[in-house]
């Protein structure tokens, strides 16, 4: 499925009355899912290509009018934005992080969200991992490719 099509399917499926939606081709994977606070969420994944998964939905251009810092690459592993968006921490406001400092996490657990184009993308953890440090803040814009986590892989 190329970005046209992703995209055109999240457009239809904004427009529908459906809550839900997951689409299958080969090994990729979209799901959809309405009535989350603050708009759709979207999640892609690949069965056999994890890296795949992020490759339609960082292809989204999105035009800012301001400019985030690019943080210098931390030391060790790190686990990057997948696409330019707005940094989330938790689901909604009132609610916990996904993660925090000091926490392990598996594989495909959520790590955070990133908003964009008014799509609300999760971000899961590609490996078993423990979070060393959270480098960018609720609320905070992100670039492709920033480093948002410093992880040590298990």
């Amino acid at each position: 499925m190329d970005f046209k099509e992703i995209k055109e399917l999240i457009r239809v499926f904004d427009k529908s009355e459906l809550n839900k939606l997951k689409v299958k081709e080969g090994e990729f994977e979209v799901a959809m899912q309405k009535g989350f606070e603050g708009g759709t969420v979207v999640t892609t994944s690949a069965v056999a290509a994890p890296a795949v998964a992020a490759a339609p939905v960082a292809a989204a251009p999105v035009a800012t009018s301001e400019a985030a810092p690019v943080a210098a690459a931390p030391a060790g592993d790190s686990i990057n934005s997948p696409m330019v968006g707005t940094y989330y921490a938790s689901p909604s406001p009132e609610a916990p992080a996904f993660v925090k400092v000091g926490d392990t996490v598996k594989k495909g657990q959520t790590l955070c969200i990133l908003e964009a184009m008014k799509i609300m993308n999760e971000v899961e953890a590609e490996f078993d991992c423990k979070i060393v440090d959270m480098l960018v803040t609720d609320g905070d814009p992100v670039e492709y490719d920033m480093p948002i986590f410093t992880v040590e892989k298990i």
